[in-house]
């Protein structure tokens, strides 16, 4: 026999049928309910286009973008805000609507203390976003964040507000500001981006460094600055492109906690002291303020202002609001020296802070 031509019996191919159809030509897609509040579907296609995506260029590479984030336009003629973290050390920044359009932006303010900045770009007839009444939201409500999470544009989530008037910091030593908690999705690409509520009014400005302080394992957690607190602030950088009546006393520190005992320990290689736990352990000083003038050096500590503790942020921040630019304060302050304490006090003049930073 000749196995050469032995072939296999051949196999019918299988009809499968799919059942598949379009929508009927009958329905609607309902965008507005009658008691005024858009559906997702609503908020998607008439609020999606007042968010825009930015993207930060620094140089030698003005190619290829270092960064980008999101905006949420605010005026017709294209005044944008944003978050300061976004647009950090860029030298320049494209803002590329809804409809695809690419602009050049000039940076008009930012604020680093509560993340907030204002760019503009030079347009007519944008579609200009409504800022809602953030003190009407309420825990449980249904909301939506709008934003360009991994550079997906326009990228909408729904979800609920899980709560109001959270009080959170950006960071250790960040300012304090109110935040709405949702369970929407916010990620890096959403920075800058609008929390809308169901009449499509933006209420909180999502960011996601906010998100970065409570930490980063608890998932579901996002935040977004209330646009009532974050109102005056736009108003203010729009007007002079600073935050005006604020000090500023020229330091970078550790608060007292245990990741500065442990950074005490690596430096000078022995246990922090008890004196020194309830103290600022200077970081960095700016050549620019009055206070690199001191004796006071980095790594040396800061023990109390005008006779008042301070062992963290809020506690400097409470003693400064008493004062203004100009003002001179005392400080008591330590410095280690073979092993064992020193004290000693320095008198430092308070700067105008047109910068934002600490």
């Amino acid at each position: 026999m000749d196995y050469n031509t032995i072939t296999e019996p051949k196999q019918e191919k299988k009809q499968i049928i799919l059942n598949s159809e379009n929508k009927p030509p009958e329905a609607e897609i309902e965008y507005l309910a009658e008691n005024g509040q858009y559906t997702t579907e609503g908020i998607a296609k008439y609020i999606r286009p007042q968010i825009v995506e930015i993207y930060v260029y620094k140089k030698p590479d003005l190619l290829t973008p270092s960064g980008s984030g999101s905006g949420i336009i605010i005026t017709n003629d294209g005044y944008i805000v944003t978050n300061t973290h976004v647009i950090d050390n860029a030298d320049t920044l494209i803002v590329t609507t809804s409809d695809n359009v690419v602009y050049s932006a000039e940076i008009i303010g930012k604020d680093a203390k509560t993340d907030i900045a204002v760019i503009k770009i030079e347009a007519e007839d944008l579609p200009a976003a409504v800022l809602g009444n953030s003190d009407e939201a309420e825990t449980g409500e249904k909301v939506v964040a709008i934003g360009n999470p991994a550079g997906l544009s326009g990228s909408v989530s729904d979800g609920i507000i899980s709560g109001v008037n959270r009080k959170i910091r950006t960071d250790a030593a960040g300012h304090e500001m109110t935040c709405i908690q949702t369970n929407a999705a916010i990620s890096a690409g959403n920075s800058g981006g609008a929390l809308v509520n169901m009449y499509g009014q933006v209420i909180g400005i999502t960011s996601s460094k906010y998100i970065d302080y409570i930490n980063l394992s608890y998932e579901g957690l996002g935040f977004a600055i209330t646009i009532n607190e974050a109102k005056p602030i736009i108003e203010e950088l729009i007007a002079t492109g600073y935050i005006s009546g604020r000090v500023r006393v020229g330091i970078t520190f550790f608060s007292s906690n245990e990741y500065t005992e442990a950074y005490f320990k690596e430096i000078f290689k022995f246990d922090m002291p008890k004196e020194l736990k309830k103290s600022l352990l200077i970081t960095e000083i700016s050549d620019d303020c009055d206070i690199s003038n001191t004796e006071l050096k980095i790594n040396n500590f800061i023990l109390s202002v005008e006779g008042k503790e301070t062992s963290d942020y809020s506690q400097l921040n409470e003693i400064l609001k008493n004062y203004k630019a100009g003002d001179i304060l005392t400080a008591k302050c330590a410095r280690i020296v073979n092993k064992k304490i020193e004290y000693f006090e320095i008198k430092f003049k308070l700067m105008e802070d047109k910068s934002g930073n600490f």
